[in-house]
């Protein structure tokens, strides 16, 4: 079950008809496609697993530690606190799958 908002980094408009959902996300993941960045915050404690590519993350700052940066490669994992929010996109240019799930 996904506890994520979903906000994308751009203003683009939405297609005039409905998209197709890529496999991965049938299969309870999430695709990020090279050159795209999206914004992420945990609506509850939550893991986020890169499945396939590596992405470099950034946290935002809070009274714990200031705004970090992160490369998670395929199996390395990290836990989102409730409220959190990141900014995610692929390190290379071949996206990246991930899932996010309840912590």
């Amino acid at each position: 079950m996904s506890t994520a908002v979903y906000a994308p980094s751009s203003s683009a408009s939405l297609p005039a008809r409905p998209a197709t959902v890529p496999a991965a996300t049938r299969r309870g993941a999430w695709q990020i496609c090279a050159g795209q960045a999206i914004s992420l915050k945990a609506s509850s404690n939550s893991i986020m697993r890169i499945r396939q590519g590596r992405v470099w993350v950034t946290l935002d700052a809070n009274r714990a530690h200031g705004s970090e940066d992160i490369v998670l490669a395929p199996g390395e994992s990290l836990k989102v606190a409730a409220g959190e929010r990141l900014v995610m996109e692929p390190w290379d240019g071949y996206g990246a799958t991930y899932t996010w799930d309840v912590a």
